[in-house]
């Protein structure tokens, strides 16, 4: 596969931010708590799914007080139609938990803080850092490694590396270019059957096919 030169590097900076520059999450939350615990449901999970969890969730659990006292069984009924529901229930209980014991029951709003949270690896905590604080830092899930791998931007063959390649490549407005990888590659750059024909950067384009994180 063709690798893209820095040239085209440039123009797919460019355009990426005049096509998605107010992009944000597609997932609902209300404050930083909601936002970590919907971005580690959404791990192998649509934004769609965890949006419909997330009401009676917050409802019942409105801050990491409550969540950290909560029965393991209701929470696992709450979340049980999303992916892992088994994990994620242990995950953000035990989470909630060291927020309130650590952190006075404030989330930490820095991604090395976050990242020693249960649940809690470099991506999920790479995605609260740039949705809640725009901070510069990029985050790969499979949306962002397919159309990374497509645009000839990285070979990598893991997230973590081709993390650090975006991150060496682009260098400035990682964020937006995060949100808009996401959004492209969620609705035009699919996995299967790509919308070629809405797509702003054909030109390119190194393959059509799919990669797999």
């Amino acid at each position: 596969m063709k690798k893209a030169t820095k040239q085209e590097i440039k123009e797919i900076h460019k355009l990426f931010i005049e096509n998605y520059s107010n992009a944000v999450t597609e997932l609902n939350y209300k404050n930083v708590y909601e936002l970590v615990i919907a971005v580690v449901l959404s791990a192998q999970c649509t934004d769609k799914r965890v949006n419909l969890i997330t009401p009676a969730l917050f409802e019942k659990y409105p801050n990491p007080e409550t969540l950290a006292k909560a029965d393991i069984n209701e929470v696992k009924s709450l979340i049980q139609s999303c992916s892992f529901f088994n994990n994620k229930a242990k995950n953000i209980i035990e989470m909630a938990k060291k927020v309130v014991e650590v952190y006075g029951g404030e989330i930490p709003l820095h991604e090395k803080e976050l990242i020693k949270l249960p649940g809690v690896g470099q991506k999920t905590a790479n995605v609260v850092m740039i949705e809640y604080t725009g901070a510069n830092l990029m985050a790969v899930d499979t949306h962002v490694f397919r159309v990374a791998h497509r645009l000839g931007l990285s070979d990598d063959t893991t997230a973590a590396k081709t993390e650090a390649t975006l991150v060496k490549k682009f260098k400035t407005d990682l964020n937006a270019l995060h949100q808009g990888m996401v959004l492209f590659g969620r609705y035009i750059c699919k996995a299967k059957n790509p919308k070629c024909d809405e797509c702003f950067l054909t030109q390119y384009c190194k393959t059509k096919e799919s990669f797999k994180v």
